[in-house]
């Protein structure tokens, strides 16, 4: 069996701005990554908004491609609720969640990927 692709690895996030490097640098406000990927995470395709918040099926394409664990970001200032739902899925799915403001999300998003773990995850870069 050949072994998962790696997830990209992010270099810079600030208000606004999360930088992803995957082949070549990319910009994006809101990201989904995953092993193999990036993408910007537009939140009209799930209905997704602050509140409830991050809905199960954004964590969907995250299963998909493989990740086994995941990390959640709530925002700069937390404004960005996760439902129940959501959590009960990754919970289904026997993957490991972790939800946290965006710095940390990202600081243990990068230690994931750098330990060679299968990881994906939401990110939103501003409240």
């Amino acid at each position: 069996m050949a072994p998962s692709p790696q997830a990209p690895r992010i270099t810079h996030v600030s208000w606004g701005r999360l930088e992803v490097e995957n082949g070549t640098p990319q910009t994006f406000k809101d990201a989904k990554l995953y092993p193999g990927g990036v993408r910007a995470w537009d939140w009209t395709e799930t209905g997704t908004s602050h509140t409830p918040g991050i809905q199960p099926a954004d964590v969907e394409e995250l299963l998909e491609h493989g990740a086994s664990v995941v990390v959640l970001s709530r925002g700069m200032n937390e404004r960005l609720q996760v439902m129940p739902d959501t959590l009960d899925r990754l919970d289904e799915a026997d993957v490991e969640a972790y939800v946290l403001p965006t710095k940390q999300a990202v600081e243990r998003y990068n230690k994931l990927q750098a330990d060679g773990h299968a990881v994906g995850g939401l990110f939103h870069s501003t409240c």
